[in-house]
């Protein structure tokens, strides 16, 4: 069974998360038109970044932020990018509309960044 607290992160990454990816889309949006999608979305990206690792630390995971879990959190971010880029520009390949293909982007990269994040932000000794 999963513990109570793990459930209860899980919610709380999902609420920090639909912040970040309110900001990242907006930008997005705002964009596309101008730029490259991957360019836009890597903007919108940095953007939602500068706020969503104090709301992790702090209200998603309740740790006091640090050089190293600044660092672990940035390293999964950067993966996460990957991803994002990854699966965003395979989606506008086989057809999705630029406007749409963000969402299955998110929806795939969102539980893998759960995972990577709560390694760096909450490990023992970090």
């Amino acid at each position: 069974m999963i513990e109570r607290e793990k459930i209860i992160e899980f919610i709380r990454f999902g609420i920090v998360g639909c912040i970040a990816i309110a900001i990242q889309y907006t930008i997005y949006l705002l964009l596309i038109d101008y730029m490259n999608e991957s360019i836009a979305n890597t903007i919108g990206y940095v953007i939602s970044f500068c706020c969503n690792f104090m709301l992790t630390t702090y209200f998603t995971f309740k740790v006091k932020p640090n050089k190293k879990k600044a660092g672990g959190f940035a390293l999964s971010h950067l993966i996460n990018w990957g991803i994002q880029t990854a699966l965003l520009n395979f989606f506008i390949w086989v057809g999705v509309d630029k406007i749409w293909a963000p969402w299955p982007m998110y929806a795939i990269s969102a539980p893998i960044n759960f995972l990577f994040v709560r390694f760096f932000v909450k490990t023992k000794g970090n």
